[in-house]
């Protein structure tokens, strides 16, 4: 039985409260009012101030490239200095609320990505994987409490707490509004708040009515004489997936997609699923060598870290192969309303848009591809910390453009976040390892999992 050490707790909650120090302490020095934006512009000019380049990269952008501004109008009319400071005022009130929604979509991604994997474990009556399963159900603990912080965010967006889904704003449907959209009220039979969190809360159900039932059948199948509740977990696993697939590519789209509500593409559900996954298997990875590391799973061998090694290796090139394939596609046909997406990601955020590509396809590649690296405990960790650090950054790429525009920065407030929401991800999962024994007791493949050699 696996005993959470009060040094690994007390980490968690240091991470937790250092992050929400950073956090509040750069929260309090964003900029607030128009007033402080012109300070930060004078500040700029006179080679002062908040030290943000954003800002003063932003104004002088502006004046070139006009044309792919977030807020720029279809007859290509230049904003003034008013509403060019009006622009960036609304990004950094909302530069708070995404990176807690970008830290707080990671490590519930993680956890979702863990579910999936495990269902798969039992729909395929997969013999290696049994001494991992307890490590799965541990990372699966966070589900949720994670998917409960998803829709409290969600439902703050709906009730106008913040300004980061542009189709909730007020008036977007409403053709005697001065704010309307033509093209966001075509699609408010789907993207309207009601209706959003009626299926927030159906995925959600799911998902956890899933995750309590496989642990319950697990339970009961390390206590009976028999193998019932082992066939009652194929059973709902299989189920489980079919929802799955269909409800996890709705959430893509809700949750991450309509962020940018001008723009779609058919495989972006397909995309945050295999980012989903290879951060999940990851985890999963890491977790492990850190138990085996510590004295537990003894049974565990080098090729059970091979073969997560491999579910790693191989989704990333899966990965890279769907953002290769959206690139392309919409890249080379050039519709305005679709390439505007990327056109602002690499003038604005050239950096983390070509360095998550660097880090989430090139550096597995290269440490991967070897078998034999695929068996060492390091290239494996070193891999998985760049990997996961990776897909923060894809999340990041995918919610920062459409939320702060040009005013993007990463400084403390996306640090704390991102500190604090690790901290409790270690505290549950780890917590939720020690509910019951690491190693299964009557599964009927756990002699097959304990003999696996590759």
């Amino acid at each position: 039985m696996y005993t959470l050490s009060k040094n690994l707790k007390l980490s968690a909650i240091i991470f937790m409260v250092v992050g929400f120090v950073l956090f509040a302490v750069d929260y309090v020095f964003l900029p607030k009012t128009i007033a402080d934006i012109e300070a930060l512009h004078a500040g700029d000019a006179h080679g002062g101030g908040h030290g943000d380049a954003t800002v003063a990269d932003a104004h002088e952008a502006d004046t070139h490239h006009v044309a792919t501004d977030d807020a720029h109008a279809e007859d290509g009319h230049v904003m003034t200095e008013e509403e060019h400071n009006e622009h960036l005022l609304a990004g950094y009130q909302n530069k708070p609320w995404s990176a807690v929604y970008i830290a707080a979509f990671f490590f519930f991604m993680i956890s979702l990505g863990c579910l999936a994997f495990y269902a798969v474990q039992y729909a395929a009556q997969a013999g290696w994987s049994p001494l991992l399963l307890r490590v799965m159900e541990g990372i699966t603990g966070y589900l949720l409490p994670g998917s409960i912080i998803m829709f409290v965010l969600l439902a703050l967006s709906g009730f106008h707490f913040n300004h980061m889904f542009h189709w909730m704003a007020d008036g977007i449907t409403d053709p005697a509004s001065d704010n309307y959209d033509k093209l966001i009220a075509g699609k408010s039979g789907w993207l309207n708040v009601p209706w959003l969190l009626i299926r927030a809360a159906i995925f959600i159900a799911g998902w956890n009515i899933y995750r309590f039932f496989a642990v319950k059948f697990s339970k009961e199948q390390d206590e009976a004489s028999d193998n019932k509740s082992h066939k009652k977990s194929f059973k709902i696993a299989a189920a489980f997936l079919v929802f799955f697939l269909y409800t996890e590519s709705m959430m893509s789209w809700d949750w991450i997609m309509s962020i940018d509500p001008h723009w779609f593409s058919t495989l972006f559900g397909w995309y945050v699923l295999a980012g989903m996954m290879v951060c999940g298997i990851t985890t999963i990875a890491l977790i492990t060598m850190i138990l085996k590391g510590a004295g537990y799973l003894q049974s565990v061998n080098d090729s059970h870290i091979h073969d997560l090694a491999k579910f790693m290796f191989g989704f990333s090139i899966f990965w890279t192969y769907l953002w290769f394939s959206q690139f392309m596609l919409i890249w080379y046909s050039n519709i305005p309303e679709e390439v505007t997406y990327y056109i602002q990601r690499i003038e604005d955020y050239n950096l983390p848009f070509f360095g998550m590509l660097v880090m989430n396809f090139l550096f597995p590649l290269l440490i991967l591809m070897n078998s034999d690296f695929k068996r060492v405990n390091w290239f494996v960790v070193m891999a998985g910390i760049v990997i996961l650090l990776g897909h923060y950054v894809d999340i990041f790429n995918m919610v920062m453009p459409g939320t702060v525009g040009r005013a993007w920065s990463f400084g403390f407030v996306e640090i704390g976040s991102l500190m604090f929401f690790f901290g409790l991800f270690v505290l549950i999962v780890f917590s939720s390892l020690t509910k019951r024994p690491l190693e299964p007791k009557r599964n009927p493949l756990i002699e097959e999992s304990k003999h696996f050699h590759y």
